[in-house]
């Protein structure tokens, strides 16, 4: 047994939290918040297309992932995971890349399905995930193989070091601060929250920066995007940005502009170039940093996870 102490209470943190016990280890996670809480609450968490980006790493945690969240989507019931099938569309050319027809539920849309204004769309199967009931399967199946939990945040990684023998800092966007890394920026994203007027699909345009569309639909409301604003870590709403991110998603989708909207949620996404895992160490102490995932924290969350196990053992 080792002990084993999780900085960090967000889909990262908790996912390595739960690999970590179930493997055998006596895990801690000290947090400055509670889960539901964190960025990862308001993530919009469509899990793919698994795009390769010609990094063996992210490509295999994402391959992981995907594989892990397919499974819980037909093996566990009110985790907050299902595949839906969604539009992906994009200007990148007249021609479906390669990679497009080994997506699950590849289709191209043709006539009504095509909205204007896009160059390639096609259908597909994905994973998504509703990160509020989602969050609390993971903290259930943490606590249920013995995690601990304190919402407790350290000051220093030489305090979590001296408490330790290995510590994992999965601290998002504190790790800049933390772990003294400038390559760390926030990244603020937001999402317009509507009652789900009955759909059950999702709409994505990749591609994009700073803003895009994009909704994803769960079974009691709609998250409607989205945007990007780098270095901005405020989690302060922008009525004038909902509102266009309103009117974006209602011409893709009319029925959304009869939907009464719920509330607006911000994030500050914690990114940098690369995603870092690597181990140091303080005094006799083992630190595996885990952090920087961006937008794509949810996607290769178990993939990562999986690495951190093993460096672990």
């Amino acid at each position: 047994m080792s002990d084993v102490l999780v900085l960090g209470s967000g889909v990262i943190g908790l996912t390595t939290a739960i690999g970590l016990v179930e493997a055998g280890h006596q895990v801690l996670v000290r947090t400055r918040e509670l889960p539901e809480a964190t960025t990862s609450a308001v993530a919009g968490a469509l899990c793919g297309p698994l795009i390769p980006s010609g990094d063996e790493r992210l490509d295999r945690w994402a391959r992981t992932s995907d594989k892990r969240f397919r499974e819980l989507a037909v093996s566990a019931s009110d985790v907050g995971v299902r595949i839906a099938r969604g539009r992906l569309v994009s200007n990148f050319g007249d021609e479906f890349p390669p990679w497009a027809a080994d997506i699950p539920g590849f289709v191209p849309c043709a006539g009504e399905d095509k909205p204007d204004g896009y160059t390639l769309a096609f259908w597909s199967e994905l994973p998504i995930v509703d990160m509020r009931i989602y969050l609390r399967y993971l903290t259930d199946r943490y606590a249920a193989a013995g995690g601990l939990l304190e919402v407790n945040p350290v000051a220093s990684l030489s305090e979590a070091a001296a408490s330790a023998s290995i510590v994992v800092n999965c601290t998002g966007v504190a790790a800049r601060d933390l772990a003294d890394d400038p390559l760390v920026r926030p990244v603020k994203g937001m999402h317009v929250v509507v009652a789900n007027p009955g759909i059950d699909d999702f709409f994505f345009e990749g591609g994009t920066e700073g803003q895009w569309t994009s909704y994803v639909s769960h079974r009691d409301h709609v998250l409607l995007g989205g945007i990007s604003l780098e270095g901005d870590s405020s989690r302060e709403p922008d009525p004038a940005v909902a509102e266009q991110i309103r009117a974006r998603c209602i011409r893709i989708e009319p029925r959304l502009g009869e939907a009464d909207v719920l509330g607006i949620e911000v994030g500050s996404r914690p990114a940098r170039d690369p995603i870092r895992l690597e181990e140091a160490t303080i005094g006799s102490s083992r630190v595996i940093h885990h952090y920087g995932h961006g937008g794509v924290g949810v996607m290769l969350s178990w993939g990562g996870a999986a690495d951190v196990v093993d460096m672990c053992r």
